[in-house]
């Protein structure tokens, strides 16, 4: 059986969505693959070191600044970030070239940004010839060195035209560049589901035909869900908090004159994203791509203080007529009003959006594992076209 290696780590929640999304739908599709999960920081840091000398998890950092809302400045830090490991690639390839040559993939897909140079280098050191594919889990690239590597052989995977012109015109090969429908979403996201959506809201205490918004800032939830829900006082609202039990508590506690269903931790976000009628939050690639997938015409903002990765997504929304996207959510009372105003204008033009990104890549994969174990590595060229493979059905 092969070996297929899905790269992520804990910086945010859509590399591990990402990974797991992958998995199953793999599993679903019987494909006769042993798919193994890869931590990255474990592979890179496997004593903790990192952890015991500052208290926290490489990723906290980064992840605690998405539960403030403090994202100014991460550009800058971006830079920082990816000078570092320019500095420590030497030793960061050696280090990751001894844990392929133990493990011996048959192929590596990677669902990171920053680290694939790396990534490349060590694999193709270790283990020469095997397929090496980076697959975008954002909209848009933050070139250089951030998803794309040209000059390598790195196989990258694009969700949208965008991304796959940025690669172009960057100087990837076109052979290795390939183009999918959209972000990898879970199954579940695609699958109708068994829901009476009127008799769950009506036991939820919201009125059937009162539109009501989802308010969603990822995983770790975020404060700045306090100044929205305070603006819009008189709006049904659902708040998906995840593990941020202290924002669910102050949630719970603000006055509202609508109904207010504020969510903890819980995997079926596409439940309750089919129980409203339009979504709230960060141009995040995840979040946002389930929201449309599930019909939800979207509101979110555009600024500097928008990740630079995620702002071109709201270039996205307006383009395709998705929503609305205001430089603040100081004017989210406006914008809400905008949306309800013309909710089936927006929710038909959503529904037209196709996502077949979770079924289009396990079938390049099969293409690239194919064709590795059938030519000499200097003659593996890039799979065909996304429009001449046949992805398995999701049913």
């Amino acid at each position: 059986m092969l070996n297929v290696d899905l790269v992520w780590f804990n910086a945010g929640g859509g590399h591990r969505a990402a990974a797991q999304a992958l998995e199953q739908v793999m599993h679903a599709q019987g494909r006769p693959w042993h798919l193994r999960k890869v931590n990255l920081t474990e592979v890179v840091d496997p004593t903790g070191r990192f952890k015991r000398l500052t208290g926290i998890e490489p990723e906290d950092v980064y992840n605690k600044r998405l539960a403030t809302g403090f994202t100014l400045g991460l550009a800058q830090e971006l830079k920082l970030l990816q000078g570092l490991i320019r500095i420590g690639h030497a030793s960061l390839v050696q280090r990751l070239a001894r844990h392929w040559h133990a493990t011996r993939p048959d192929l590596v897909v990677s669902l990171i940004p920053n680290f694939n140079r790396a990534l490349h280098d060590s694999l193709a050191q270790a283990r020469p010839g095997v397929p090496f594919v980076t697959v975008l889990t954002d909209m848009a690239d933050h070139p250089p060195h951030f998803w794309a590597e040209p000059g390598t052989a790195q196989h990258l995977v694009c969700g949208t035209e965008h991304a796959m012109a940025q690669a172009l015109a960057g100087g990837c090969d076109p052979r290795r560049v390939h183009l999918v429908k959209g972000m990898i979403l879970r199954p579940e996201f695609h699958h109708a589901l068994p829901l009476d959506r009127a008799a769950e809201r009506a036991r939820l205490g919201l009125d059937a035909h009162t539109p009501t918004g989802l308010v969603l800032f990822g995983g770790a939830g975020s404060s700045v869900m306090k100044r929205i829900a305070a603006r819009l006082p008189e709006t049904p609202l659902i708040l998906m908090c995840g593990r941020n039990e202290a924002l669910a508590e102050s949630l719970r506690a603000l006055p509202a004159r609508a109904p207010r269903i504020v969510v903890g931790y819980t995997p079926e976000v596409a439940r309750w994203m089919k129980l409203a009628d339009f979504f709230i939050g960060k141009p995040g690639p995840g979040s946002l791509s389930e929201a449309v997938q599930q019909g939800l015409p979207v509101v979110v903002t555009r600024n500097a203080a928008t990740m630079p990765q995620e702002r071109w997504n709201a270039e996205w929304v307006r383009q395709h007529g998705l929503g609305v996207v205001h430089r603040s959510f100081r004017t989210v009372r406006g914008a809400v009003a905008e949306i309800v105003a013309r909710l089936p204008e927006y929710q038909a033009r959503v529904g037209r959006v196709e996502n077949r990104a979770a079924f289009e890549v396990p079938a390049i994969i099969e293409h690239l594992l194919v064709a590795s174990r059938q030519m000499p590595a200097s003659r593996v060229q890039g799979a065909p076209p996304v429009r001449e493979l046949v992805p398995a059905s999701p049913a």
